[in-house]
C-alpha cells in the first residue's frame, strides 16, 4: 500500500482538524503546523525545505535544520528528508549524506539527473529513498520525466528481487501510475481545499484510496542509455 503524505500547511486549523489521523508532510521552509501535526496525524515526514530554499535561490540552514528536525524524531513514526542541493552534483550531495546526524531516521534524495548507479547505492545503504524531479526531468509527467522514471525501476528492478522502499517528492499524483512507490506528496489540499467544489476530508479520502502496483509495470518501450 502507498502512504500519502499531505504538505501542509493546510488553514485555517478547523480544516486540517478534519483530517485527523491522515500522514502529514512538513517542510522545514513552513513549519508552523508541525505540532499540530504530531498531535493528529499518523505519521510525519519531515521535509527539509530545499525546494522552496531553490525556488527562492536561498543557501538552507542545515544546522538549523537538524535541530528543529531532532526534536520531531522522538516520534517513532517521523523521519525526515536529508538535505540536499537539487542542481549540485553527486559528490555535493553524499558529502551532505554523511553529515546527516540521524541515520535511521532519514531518507537521501537521488535526482534524477544523477546517475543510476547513485541510486543503486542509496538504496543499498538506507532504509528509505526519496526521488527528486531534477534537470532534465524537473517537470513530473512530461515525456522525457517518463522514460527517465521507466529506465529507473528497470535498473532497480535488475539488481534488487523486492520493491524498495521508494519516496516519490511531489508524486501524489502519480498514484494509480506504473511505478511502484511506498509513499508520495503533495501540497494538494493545502492550496486547493478553499475552492467551492472542494472539501479537505474527501479531498484527502480520494488521494488515499489510490494505490501504486507492488512491482514496476514496464510498458515495454524503447529505453534510454544507462547513465
Amino acid at each position: 500500500m502507498t502512504i500519502h503524505y499531505h504538505g501542509t500547511p493546510i488553514t485555517p486549523n478547523s480544516v486540517i482538524l478534519a483530517m485527523a489521523g491522515a500522514n502529514f508532510c512538513v517542510s522545514y521552509a513552513r513549519p508552523e503546523q508541525v505540532r499540530l501535526a504530531h498531535q493528529i496525524g499518523q505519521s510525519v515526514m519531515l521535509d527539509n525545505g530545499a525546494y522552496s530554499a531553490w525556488k527562492r535561490d536561498h543557501k538552507p540552514d542545515w544546522a538549523a535544520f537538524y535541530a528543529w528536525a531532532d526534536r520531531w524524531l522522538d516520534h517513532p513514526t517521523t523521519w525526515a528528508v536529508m538535505p540536499d542541493v537539487i542542481d549540485g552534483d553527486e559528490e555535493e550531495n553524499s558529502r551532505l549524506n554523511r553529515a546527516w546526524p540521524f541515520p535511521d531516521r532519514g531518507a537521501p534524495v537521488w535526482h534524477m539527473h544523477e546517475s543510476y548507479s547513485r541510486l543503486i547505492g542509496l538504496i543499498d545503504t538506507f532504509s528509505r529513498v526519496c526521488i527528486g524531479s531534477s534537470g532534465a526531468f524537473a517537470i513530473i509527467g512530461t515525456d522525457a520525466w517518463a522514460r527517465r522514471m521507466d529506465e529507473t525501476w528497470r535498473q532497480i528492478d535488475r539488481v534488487f528481487k523486492r520493491t524498495p522502499n521508494v519516496h516519490m517528492l511531489r508524486g501524489m499524483s502519480l498514484i494509480r501510475e506504473r511505478w511502484p512507490f511506498a509513499s508520495v506528496d503533495s501540497t494538494d489540499i493545502g492550496r486547493n481545499h478553499n475552492r467551492l467544489q472542494n472539501c479537505s476530508a474527501k479531498m484527502r479520502h480520494r488521494w488515499d484510496a489510490g494505490q501504486c502496483p507492488p512491482r514496476f509495470v514496464d510498458p515495454g518501450e524503447q529505453t534510454e542509455l544507462v547513465a
